[in-house]
């Protein structure tokens, strides 16, 4: 009659298959406005199928307003219907290329996640899960969950010898979105935020987007160089990693540290400090953070992405006191919290110390990583080669004098099955750190670490500088 086919096997309903197929015959034209639909008896009998089937179907087209039913009359098909088709969209097509996948890579920022105890996080989130009282379970508000922020403040002046008040931890979804948040309400019309040149691109990403108009600040390997901050004092903030700069390692000094301050104070704006894998030091004390200087100037971005794993998606911020209720309007407007399972689970592996001797154990393998990578990097290249950074993190700089490594150098690597990064790709203005690669190893055993430099060292031989 219509030219109905009903798949019966299909897990759609049969009543959504007949409204799903008229419906398509009245946007395509083919049921014309004002056409009058055959009978539920008609069509039940013509598809063979129960009545109440086709009434189901006709119920539903009559709700959304494609048919008009009146009592002792016809059910006739709406006027305004018929949708004129379009072309699909399709994307180009590309060329593919035959790429050896890849034997080692040294991407950075990426934990051993074979060293995580998952059998203890599965009972964690078990435990949490017993214990979350029901109201637990509703909308909690943008902070994030106390017993969690009580936590985060314990484990802050375990680690850091920082003081803070929980009533001042704001708990995120990692610090990309805190970065966000913090964006929102700082960058009001495309206003600037210094930022440290070279810098890790994910975040420098995230300032973009929300519209802010970057100002690139050398760094060199002690942190950002302050001494260039006079010439930008309609900014509405810094963004610095000073406990260890991303990408070359450096510790920001104390008389640096100053001056940040005292410029921040002087034109009224706030200093993003983001604590960038700062759990991972090797040698010496931790660092203190800039928050400690000035907590109604400074912002501070933390995350538990490398200490416990990337997927948790549990950050937090310690925010100024002026900024906190602005803050809790765009949270609540945005996604109001995170879920409350993970966080109860991370409360109470802190809670119990068993995250400080997870961290205690992954220094402890990051730091013979890192001798491996150095050793296997004096093997291969002898006294040519010269690594920045503090002995902290998950990744090195090594700068290669009279090198010049761009993004062909990198393409030629992935061709012959390695991944490293120039660090000329994190880097705003062009040309001063040409001679440099960044090699992370937090993620690798020490035979692949030894086996990718081998690899390195193969290609760059072969390489033309």
């Amino acid at each position: 009659m219509l030219g109905i086919e009903l798949n019966r096997k299909s897990e759609l309903y049969l009543w959504h298959q007949i409204y799903q197929n008229l419906k398509e015959l009245m946007i395509s034209g083919q049921l014309k406005a004002g056409e009058a639909l055959p009978s539920t008896r008609e069509l039940a009998k013509e598809l063979d199928v129960s009545r109440n089937t086709v009434c189901e179907a006709y119920d539903l087209l009559i709700a959304e307003g494609f048919v008009i039913s009146r009592q002792g009359a016809s059910s006739r098909v709406s006027d305004g219907l018929c949708i004129e088709p379009l072309e699909p969209a399709s994307s180009p097509k590309m060329k593919s290329k035959a790429v050896r996948s890849i034997s080692v890579s040294f991407q950075t920022g990426r934990p051993d996640l074979r060293q995580f105890p998952r059998f203890l996080w599965k009972q964690l989130l078990h435990k949490a899960y017993e214990k979350l009282p029901l109201e637990t379970f509703d909308y909690t508000g943008p902070q994030g969950l106390s017993e969690l922020r009580v936590e985060i403040a314990a484990w802050l002046f375990r680690s850091r010898g920082l003081k803070v008040a929980s009533d001042d931890i704001f708990i995120t979804a990692g610090a990309t979105h805190g970065l966000h948040l913090t964006a929102d309400i700082l960058c009001k019309g495309g206003q600037k935020i210094l930022m440290e040149d070279p810098c890790h691109t994910g975040m420098l990403g995230t300032l973009i987007n929300k519209g802010c108009s970057i100002v690139p600040i050398p760094v060199d390997d002690r942190g950002i160089q302050t001494v260039h901050l006079s010439k930008y004092e309609d900014s509405s903030a810094i963004y610095v990693t000073p406990s260890h700069q991303f990408p070359l390692g450096g510790i920001l000094p104390a008389s640096r540290r100053a001056v940040l301050i005292r410029f921040a104070r002087e034109n009224d704006l706030y200093i993003i400090e983001d604590d960038y894998d700062s759990e991972f030091r090797y040698s010496g004390l931790p660092i203190a953070p800039l928050y400690s200087m000035d907590p109604q100037r400074v912002i501070y971005v933390g995350t538990f992405s490398k200490a416990v794993f990337p997927a948790l998606r549990i950050g937090y911020v310690i925010l100024p006191y002026q900024l906190q209720k602005r803050w809790r309007d765009l949270r609540t407007h945005m996604d109001v919290q995170n879920p409350p399972l993970e966080q109860a689970a991370l409360a109470e592996f802190l809670r119990t110390r068993k995250l400080d001797r997870h961290v205690k154990k992954m220094r402890k393998v990051y730091c013979r990583r890192r001798k491996v990578l150095l050793d296997a990097l004096g093997e291969a290249f002898g006294n040519k080669w010269i690594a920045y950074g503090d002995a902290a993190g998950l990744h090195v700089a090594v700068d290669f004098p009279g090198m010049s490594f761009g993004e062909a150098f990198k393409k030629n690597c992935l061709q012959n099955g390695l991944y490293v990064t120039p660090l000329e790709s994190h880097c705003l203005e062009k040309g001063r750190h040409q001679s440099k690669l960044l090699i992370g190893y937090g993620h690798l055993e020490p035979d692949a670490i030894k086996n990718g430099v081998v690899l390195l060292s193969d290609i760059i031989e072969k390489s033309s500088f």
